[in-house]
């Protein structure tokens, strides 16, 4: 059973965005009457739906998050992505050289991949195979979103493989019946992320993106043989 789908995550996975958002999201909540560190909205929300997130914090705070929140979110968010963000290092080399189909499937909304991929090159490159949780019912950890994308670029559950850098792709990736690599590559991995990863159910861990083609044969390879 060969590999015919590569699934990419999109913040920590194609974009290294993961320290900006935190720092943004942190700074933003914290002015909002939710104080919060950018360690802790790592810890708490990573992977997960900008919607689930609120919906946590609106249900501790017992209110709303004011609507002045969202745009002060969005505006510091991409003028940080615009300035400062960078693909993941290897990304468009193994874009040039893998030969199985790719798409997109992030908790992130289209909008804000638009900027996040459009500013590194990225976009133009991946679309229009770029899937949002904002598609389906349920986020990461279920398993829909990755559902969903397998079944727009038509191709079975069992011949895709999944790249995530957080616990709830990594959960919804295994929900879905799918290989899993987890990737610890991003700026905001530390000591113990990779280990985390695997205890989670990553079927293997790597750090240098130049790996994956190579990583992808070998579970072909494995399953041919097997």
């Amino acid at each position: 059973m060969s590999i015919d789908l590569i699934i990419f995550d999109c913040d920590g996975v194609l974009v290294d965005s993961e320290v900006i958002s935190c720092r943004a999201h942190a700074d933003v909540l914290t002015r909002h009457g939710y104080p919060i560190t950018p360690e802790q909205v790592s810890e708490r929300f990573l992977g997960r739906s900008t919607k689930q997130a609120n919906l946590e914090i609106e249900t501790e705070l017992g209110r709303k998050l004011p609507e002045a929140y969202h745009g002060d979110l969005q505006d510091q968010l991409f003028r940080a992505f615009e300035a400062d963000l960078e693909a993941i290092r290897g990304i468009h080399d193994v874009l040039d050289v893998v030969t199985q189909r790719v798409c997109v499937a992030s908790s992130g909304s289209h909008q804000r991949m638009q900027v996040s991929l459009g500013s590194t090159g990225l976009y133009e490159r991946l679309a229009p195979n770029i899937f949002s949780s904002s598609q389906v019912t349920n986020g990461k950890p279920a398993p829909d979103l990755f559902l969903f994308a397998a079944r727009e670029m038509g191709v079975p559950p069992k011949r895709c493989v999944v790249i995530e850098d957080s616990l709830a792709g990594i959960a919804g990736a295994r929900a879905a019946g799918m290989k899993v690599f987890g990737f610890f590559g991003g700026s905001h991995c530390g000591a113990g992320h990779a280990e985390t990863l695997r205890r989670a159910g990553a079927d293997l861990t790597f750090s240098d993106m130049h790996q994956l083609p190579e990583l992808v044969r070998g579970v072909t390879a494995d399953v041919l043989t097997g």
